[in-house]
C-alpha cells in the first residue's frame, strides 16, 4: 500500500510541467499529469505542445491524461473578452475553464489533490491564480515559482529537449 500523497498536476505544457513535476515527486507525491489546454491555438500548436509533454511524461514515469482539446468551448468561455490584455479579465477566465476541467478529472481518478503548473510562469500572478482555485475543492495552491522554479523549468527544457513555445497559447496574445 502506498503512503505517497496522490496529485493531479494540470499541465499547460512541458517546460513548465518539468520543474513543478520534479519538485512533487521530491515531496514524495504520486503525480498524475494532465494535459487540459482547450485555450491553444492553432490546433498544430496544441500538438507540439502534447508531444513534447508525452515525452516529459515518459522521461518520468508518470501517467498523463490528455483532455479532449475543445477550442469552441472556450472561445465561448471568454466571448467579450478578446480585446482584454494578458493578465487581464480573459486570463481569469481561462484560469478558471483549465481548474474546473482539472477538477472534474481528478474527481473522475479519485485524485483529491490537485495543482496548476501555471503558478512556475512569471506572467501568471501566483496570488490570481490561487483566489481563482479557492473555488474548487482539492485544489492545492503551490507557488512553484519559488526557490527558482522558473529558471529550473528552463534548466530541464534543455536537458530533456523540450520544445518552448512563444506565447501562452491563445490566439488574442499573438496579436499583443
Amino acid at each position: 500500500m502506498s503512503t505517497q500523497k496522490k496529485i493531479l498536476l494540470h499541465s499547460c505544457c512541458a517546460p513548465c510541467a518539468s520543474a513543478s513535476l520534479e519538485r512533487l515527486l521530491e515531496a514524495d507525491y504520486e503525480v498524475t499529469l494532465f494535459f487540459s489546454n482547450s485555450n491553444i491555438f492553432p490546433r498544430e500548436e496544441y500538438e507540439k505542445r502534447l508531444e513534447s509533454m508525452r515525452d516529459l511524461a515518459q522521461s518520468y514515469h508518470v501517467t498523463l491524461h490528455i483532455d479532449a482539446w475543445d477550442h469552441s468551448s472556450w472561445l465561448a468561455c471568454v466571448a467579450g473578452l478578446e480585446n482584454e490584455p494578458e493578465k487581464g479579465k480573459r486570463c481569469l477566465k481561462c484560469f478558471e475553464f483549465s481548474f474546473r476541467r482539472t477538477q472534474i478529472m481528478a474527481n473522475n481518478l479519485k485524485i483529491f489533490t490537485f495543482a496548476s503548473t501555471l503558478s512556475i510562469s512569471p506572467h501568471k500572478p501566483s496570488k490570481i491564480l490561487f483566489e481563482i482555485g479557492s473555488q474548487f475543492p482539492g485544489f492545492l495552491a503551490m507557488d512553484f515559482k519559488k526557490k527558482n522554479g522558473f529558471q529550473r523549468s528552463l534548466e530541464l527544457t534543455r536537458t530533456h529537449s523540450l520544445y518552448r513555445q512563444r506565447y501562452c497559447g491563445c490566439e488574442f496574445t499573438l496579436r499583443s
